[in-house]
């Protein structure tokens, strides 16, 4: 055969694979508005940029009908592309061929990227949309899952890993994901061990398909998603944002970008915090205030509300913002609040991402569920987080700070770098209320009026104790600051703490409170 004519043959082969399942199945995927597994492909990266591997792929099952089956390139389209000009390797697993079911080759190829990426230092991104196992392939896909999460270990704090949920996601495929840095989940997909039939069947229980794996529950009740998409246009614009942040691996710094040099006063600040102390306020305000160009990618933002966590720049420099949220809980820490923090923590010293804590916290969520619940524990992950942590930490204090909550947000004593209080500050083990209650418990008892007395020891005590300037003696705040000048103050900061470097000793790992 002339070469013209074996061009021309590759040339069809190739534009046949690449339809997947056809023509009529990607017009049904469209249908109920997803997109097909290479339209994603081309809106996430850069154009013209995405060298696919493994397009002729071909499973080896031949049992129970797969025999000679054709799956065009296993179900899943794989290879690597650049996002705004930095390459990644990338899965998107295609649901019009065999419903994008996993099987061997299909994750044999999966694992390829992975194991590419690992080499090459590069973020590996992976499009979910599959059915499952594919059953007919038996303890061969199964397998398959195995070697997938065993090198999404191998790559944990090692290169960013992020998933797309853009269509089903059950069973053991669920815990690839699970196992990833972060998830971004389509409003119309769908996550979950067992689906609504299987929990009919063992528990009796009644729930839709959204009500038990959509991102609305996996969100705000479950945890296990960190951003919710519009569509797939919207989750590909959420991964290309969120990388932007991070580095390529752990070996780099964040990619720092262009920017105006601005850090000039910011008047709003001096009057932003209430001067009644238990008039809650928005935090993202502040941190928008602070941060470059008003921009903040927030991490998480129906989970856990009482705290906040994203990414945002200072003179172009990636940070990893933690900050309580007095408008929901006062701020207070409970359970789910701390394993957040403390796992967006430990992924921001793992990526070189410096930390930025704005602390407003009465202390831990008090309660019989909390202490059943293991408030304990889960808080001691906070402190075990921030005091593993080797990155540049600055910890700016704006109002209450009380008790091993204040440590538990990064207090000096857990290895912040810089520790900044605005004048409304106030640093003490606990509030004046509570306080004078214990401190002149006698005083209180013996006077005629016990309320005027009361009134008068809280004020003695708030102006001893609960005010910034106490802590700044004693050298555990490094300055007290104009609210105002904040931006500027961790501009300095980190361009100061940008060359940090400390030593640990030598270990396999130490032992969070999981």
């Amino acid at each position: 055969m002339p070469m013209q004519d074996k061009i021309a043959e590759l040339l069809a082969k190739r534009e046949q694979l690449r339809l997947g399942g056809g023509k009529a199945r990607i017009e049904k995927q469209h249908e109920v508005g997803k997109l097909s597994a290479r339209e994603r492909v081309d809106l996430l990266v850069d154009p013209d940029t995405f060298q696919e591997t493994g397009l002729f792929a071909q499973h080896r099952a031949a049992f129970f009908g797969m025999a000679g089956k054709e799956l065009p390139a296993d179900g899943v389209v794989t290879g690597s592309a650049s996002v705004d000009g930095r390459l990644i390797h990338l899965a998107s697993q295609d649901f019009t061929v065999s419903g994008g079911s996993a099987g061997e080759v299909h994750s044999d190829k999966i694992v390829q990227m992975m194991e590419s990426s690992m080499h090459t230092g590069t973020p590996f991104v992976f499009i979910n949309d599959s059915g499952g196992a594919r059953i007919q392939e038996g303890i061969d896909s199964l397998s398959g899952y195995g070697r997938v999460f065993y090198n999404n270990v191998r790559l944990s704090g090692v290169v960013p890993q992020v998933s797309l949920i853009c269509g089903p996601c059950a069973g053991g495929a669920a815990y690839s994901p699970a196992l990833t840095d972060f998830i971004i989940q389509a409003k119309y997909a769908n996550m979950f061990i067992t689906g609504p039939s299987v929990v009919k069947q063992v528990t009796g229980e009644v729930v839709t398909a959204e009500q038990l794996g959509g991102p609305g529950a996996q969100m705000a009740q479950s945890g296990v998603v960190h951003f919710i998409a519009e569509d797939d246009v919207d989750a590909t614009q959420i991964c290309r944002k969120l990388l932007s942040f991070l580095p390529s691996n752990n070996m780099e710094d964040p990619p720092r970008l262009q920017h105006s040099g601005e850090v000039s006063a910011d008047e709003s600040l001096n009057t932003i915090i209430p001067e009644e102390a238990k008039v809650p306020y928005d935090m993202r305000e502040i941190i928008l205030r602070v941060v470059d160009d008003q921009d903040f990618l927030e991490v998480q933002s129906e989970y856990a509300k009482n705290i906040v966590v994203g990414f945002a720049r200072v003179l172009g420099r990636s940070i990893g913002v933690i900050g309580n949220q007095p408008a929901v809980l006062a701020g207070s820490l409970d359970i789910n609040a701390s394993d957040k923090s403390a796992r967006f923590i430990r992924f921001c010293n793992a990526f070189n991402i410096p930390l930025v804590t704005f602390v407003d916290v009465p202390g831990f969520l008090p309660g019989v569920a909390q202490e059943y619940g293991g408030i304990i524990r889960h808080g001691a992950k906070m402190l075990f987080a921030y005091s593993a942590a080797t990155v540049p930490k600055i910890t700016i204090i704006l109002r209450k700070a009380y008790g091993g909550a204040y440590l538990a947000m990064c207090g000096k004593d857990l290895g912040a770098d810089r520790s900044f209080a605005w004048p409304t500050a106030e640093i003490a083990v606990m509030g004046a209320e509570g306080a004078a209650d214990v401190v002149f418990r006698k005083e209180i008892d013996a006077a005629p009026d016990k309320a005027a007395k009361r009134k008068e020891l809280i004020e003695e005590y708030r102006n001893t104790f609960a005010n910034p300037y106490v802590a700044a003696g004693r050298r555990l705040v490094d300055d007290v600051i104009e609210p105002a000048e904040t931006r500027r103050y961790l501009a300095m900061s980190l361009e100061a703490l940008h060359t940090k470097r400390e030593l640990r000793p030598p270990k396999k790992h130490g032992l969070i409170p999981l």
